[in-house]
């Protein structure tokens, strides 16, 4: 499949890593990649349900383009919010609802995850292409 070059990029940097243990690091360190929502602002509505660990995920609409702020209390988990980040911040809403969860797949970011964690992203994902959908 085609991607947008920076999600290309991020398949191209954790294809780069063989090691499982090294995979995880880098996935820890692309939590710095998230716009951190504040704590005062997490409330029922951004909660991600069926994550593991408690996260929230914002989306907003600025000229026409998706930007997300996201947090959570693991850091494994941000660092999810960040790579998802990359692949919608500064988006058309179009362009965030023809993306699929495959990108993670082919970066082999969600084969390295526990099955916990992985289903975690795609509830994350579903709940940005949401609410991308309700801010339309």
């Amino acid at each position: 499949m085609s991607w947008p070059v920076a999600i290309q990029e991020l398949i191209e940097e954790f294809q780069d890593i063989d090691e499982q243990f090294e995979r995880l690091e880098v996935l820890m360190e692309f939590s710095e990649e998230v716009e951190e929502l504040p704590v005062e602002s997490w409330n029922n509505h951004n909660l991600v349900k069926g994550c593991q660990s408690i996260a929230h995920i914002e989306i907003e609409m600025v000229e026409g383009k998706v930007w997300m702020k996201a947090a959570a209390d693991a850091k494994m988990v941000q660092g999810l919010q960040g790579i998802l980040s990359i692949a919608v911040n500064g988006s058309t809403p179009e362009e965030v609802l023809e993306l699929t969860p495959e990108f993670a797949e082919e970066a082999g970011i969600l084969n390295s995850l526990t099955p916990s964690r992985s289903n975690g992203f795609r509830t994350m994902f579903d709940m940005v292409q949401r609410n991308v959908r309700e801010a339309m």
